[in-house]
């Protein structure tokens, strides 16, 4: 069969994944599909952006109002004649299958669920207990129908979230965003007081995507140039850190406090994520994936590839950073054991 003969049509796409395709040709289809599960604002902002980066071939909307699946993905079918994206359908849990990434979106957002108080330590954290129930319920739906797939938390908070899909999917290849935006972020925030682009930043965020985030200051380059000297001697970096710090780690609450979601970045970061996955690229990415010397679900630079994360890079930081990493790998153990995740450290990792 060559590949002309299953380009348009879905319907096709689930036959080969049947119990009698061939290994190959159903490896092929899973390189080619994107589910995401839960369709409000982040789900549909992740669709949008997969359908106009061409991230995947087709891209299937399940969601527990079948109506606005239907609604969203036939909205966005009209712009497929100006997308690489072949197709965008909706459906229910057997159309996850196939998949070689899905996308889990659904849960309370911040807004609803009351996670939008500058001064509240918990911040995103405060959504886990109600979130977690509702993953409980559908990570064992998504996981019997793609058993294959690479599952993204993308729900706040994200890591313990993955934590928990990790032990109900009953295998590794689960991810969260980490704290992939995070470092989008900062780039954008550091390239804006200097005013160049944020391709020319060197940045990273680690640890939770939360309140406890770290933002590695020690190693901000700027085209190769440290971020002190690319400010100038009239320009304090302590000064420049405390804005950007509070714009990064509450930005979320900026954008929320305008238009009622934190959406559009994210859906973004998730469809990059995506790429890298079913294309099997290597990319290096900040995204979250359980870390045995930390015992939990936590931010590094992440090899992602086809089966997930691949392998991490543990960035040099200085010891108020590493100080910082730690308690943020404490604060996302804590919260994992909070809903019954098991928890163990490593004690044997490096201090």
């Amino acid at each position: 069969m060559n590949a002309s003969s299953i380009v348009h049509s879905p319907t096709h796409d689930r036959q080969l994944v049947s119990t009698d395709a061939p290994v190959a040709v159903t490896m092929t289809v899973m390189l080619q599909k994107v589910a995401i599960v839960g369709v409000g604002s982040v789900g549909q902002a992740c669709a949008f952006a997969l359908m106009l980066r061409g991230s995947a071939r087709e891209v299937v909307l399940v969601d527990r109002s079948p109506e606005r699946a239907t609604g969203v993905a036939t909205d966005m079918r009209y712009g497929l004649p100006l997308s690489p994206t072949l197709a965008v359908t909706s459906g229910d849990w057997s159309d996850l299958a196939g998949a070689g990434v899905v996308l889990v979106c659904a849960g309370a957002n911040e807004k609803s669920g009351g996670a939008t108080d500058r001064d509240d330590g918990r911040g995103r954290l405060r959504l886990l207990e109600t979130n977690a129930s509702i993953y409980r319920d559908i990570v064992p739906r998504i996981v019997e129908e793609a058993p294959d797939a690479v599952l993204v938390a993308v729900t706040d908070p994200p890591d313990p979230l993955a934590d928990l899909t990790r032990e109900l999917a009953g295998h590794d290849r689960v991810l969260s965003t980490g704290t992939t935006i995070d470092t989008l972020r900062f780039r954008v925030h550091v390239a804006a007081e200097i005013g160049v682009q944020p391709s020319a930043v060197e940045g990273l965020v680690v640890g939770e995507h939360g309140t406890t985030e770290v933002m590695l200051w020690s190693s901000v380059r700027v085209a190769g140039t440290p971020l002190a000297e690319a400010l100038g001697p009239d320009r304090p970096l302590a000064d420049v850190r405390g804005r950007i710090e509070r714009e990064v780690r509450f930005a979320n609450i900026t954008i929320i406090e305008g238009n009622d979601a934190s959406q559009f970045g994210i859906g973004v970061a998730c469809a990059r994520i995506a790429e890298a996955v079913l294309r099997d690229e290597r990319a290096v990415m900040p995204v979250a994936a359980y870390r045995e010397r930390y015992g939990t679900t936590i931010a590094l630079p992440t090899v992602v590839g086809r089966d997930g994360a691949l392998g991490d890079l543990e960035p040099s930081m200085s010891e108020d950073e590493r100080r910082a990493f730690e308690r943020s790998a404490a604060t996302l153990r804590e919260a994992a054991a909070g809903i019954g995740v098991a928890v163990t450290p490593d004690r044997r990792r490096a201090a």
